[in-house]
């Protein structure tokens, strides 16, 4: 009998032991999985992330896009943001940049974050920025205001795209958030940065 016990407890010990390592590795998957999702979406285009690119495009297409700016403020921050053009119509390929202005309203310092997609979805994996003031905290002291750029272009390659051949028309839609745990006391940063030469 006591041999039985002895031999059943390393057993037990090694299904525990195995039990406890699975369920860490899935708390590490769930934290890990956020990250990996978004760089997902920003290689792939999925969910209407628009691409990231490190410089403008080589070639200039044939058709014209209509790009629609959409400007929206969570009710939790006392902030008023718009875009210096409601719409506009650019070649594909050809870099533009378009300016949004951010003002607080408010009586205090708050600080905001951006987030973005594109619609319709298929078109973000087209949809290319050189330089953005999305997922960037940006400070603003009581009635400040900021002007702040993005810098895109549309590939010329959504010409070739099937199911995009009767697009006329693309929605780059913004929305601030209010950040957590912001300290009054740091330095105001702006979140405009410079435009890159291939840009001006």
């Amino acid at each position: 009998m006591t041999q039985i016990a002895e031999t059943k407890a390393p057993r037990y010990g090694r299904t525990a032991a195995s039990c406890l390592g699975l369920a860490l590795g899935m708390v590490g998957l769930a934290y890990a999985s956020v990250p990996l999702y978004d760089l997902f979406c920003k290689a792939t285009g999925f969910a209407g992330t628009p691409m990231v690119a490190k410089a403008p495009s080589a070639t200039t297409g044939a058709r014209d896009i209509a790009v629609r700016f959409d400007a929206n403020v969570s009710p939790a921050l006392p902030w008023r943001f718009r875009p210096e053009a409601s719409e506009i119509t650019l070649r594909t390929g050809q870099t533009t940049q378009v300016s949004y202005t951010i003002r607080n309203t408010g009586s205090a310092p708050t600080t905001g974050i951006a987030s973005f997609n594109v619609q319709p979805e298929l078109a973000a994996q087209y949809f290319n920025k050189l330089q953005c003031f999305c997922f960037t905290e940006t400070n603003l002291a009581a009635g400040e205001s900021q002007e702040v750029p993005v810098v895109f272009f549309i590939d010329p390659a959504i010409e070739r795209d099937p199911d995009l051949r009767r697009l006329t028309t693309i929605t780059l839609s913004y929305t601030f958030f209010p950040v957590k745990g912001f300290n009054p006391d740091r330095p105001l940063a702006s979140a405009a940065a410079a435009i890159p030469p291939a840009a001006q």
